[in-house]
């Protein structure tokens, strides 16, 4: 497996974020391209060509494209908008040589109803087309648990569709396991994230008392918070249970340091490397 980060979890820029990644020897980066230097509106031939040679010059790669609009696929009005958009950014994908786009689709109903048809619809479609040109349209994890995920994905009969499985999610949304989520998605990983957090409730019904942390977890419970991404290997992924059931999936490309909160990222984020490189070594990942 490979390490990657997210370039713009550096908060330094494109071009910063990828040095600042470069730097502490990881071999590739994911970048979002819903906005920002490689926007929709702002990309030409031109644009990804100096982005790719930006990448290259430090001596990585791109892991994967973020496409995530932050709107789902629940709409079929907004679908007809997001969709093409998806397909830009599937298109771009392969100009920077990595053919992999991640989002978020909104969170699958696990009966059927008219939303999931909508969700259905749009995916497949997107599916059919990342097929048709090369690349790989992948869900990331974490609005619902993995069975239901890989039921939906089961039923759009297109392998243009994949997952972008990230064990934070699961444990902090919907407080399903990573290692038993792979059991159904196993089969669609081309991509994932490294990240590590808590769902508060089921700390607060724990009674941790560490310090103050039971305290902190109730107010912000109290603020209509649900979860706290924390660093790797201080949250509820159980990494010595996750990793080894990923790499026996086949899995072997990357797992993508996403550090979104925090006061100092750039330092989360090399501890995340240097976490992650000492569990390879553990694991002969």
């Amino acid at each position: 497996m490979k390490i990657g980060a997210i370039a713009d979890c550096f908060r330094l820029g494109f071009k910063g974020g990828v040095e600042a990644a470069a730097a502490l020897g990881v071999d590739g980066v994911q970048v979002h391209a819903t906005y920002g230097y490689l926007a929709p509106e702002n990309i030409t031939k031109d644009v990804a060509r100096e982005a790719l040679d930006i990448v290259k010059s430090n001596g990585i790669v791109f892991s994967a494209l973020c496409g995530d609009f932050g709107v789902g696929f629940g709409d079929a009005e907004k679908n007809k908008i997001y969709v093409d958009l998806s397909k830009k950014i599937l298109d771009l994908s392969l100009d920077l040589e990595c053919g992999i786009v991640t989002t978020h689709i909104g969170t699958v109903p696990e009966e059927e109803c008219e939303k999931k048809e909508t969700m259905r619809k749009a995916c497949r479609e997107l599916a059919e087309y990342a097929d048709s040109v090369g690349a790989v349209f992948a869900v990331e994890t974490g609005p619902e648990k993995g069975y239901v995920l890989a039921d939906f994905l089961d039923s759009l009969g297109a392998g243009g569709v994949r997952v972008n499985f990230d064990p934070a999610n699961l444990v902090m949304c919907v407080d399903d396991r990573p290692e038993e989520a792979l059991k159904y998605l196993g089969k669609y990983v081309v991509h994932t994230h490294a990240k590590d957090g808590i769902m508060l409730e089921k700390k607060v019904k724990e009674a941790v008392t560490i310090d103050e942390t039971q305290k902190k977890h109730a107010q912000m419970l109290a603020m209509g918070e649900k979860y706290l991404e924390l660093p790797l290997g201080t949250g509820d992924v159980d990494f010595d249970v996750y990793l080894p059931a990923l790499k026996a999936t086949g899995f072997d490309g990357f797992l993508t340091i996403e550090r979104e909160v925090g006061e100092n990222p750039s330092a989360d984020i090399a501890l995340a490397v240097n976490f992650l490189r000492e569990k390879m070594k553990k694991f002969d990942l």
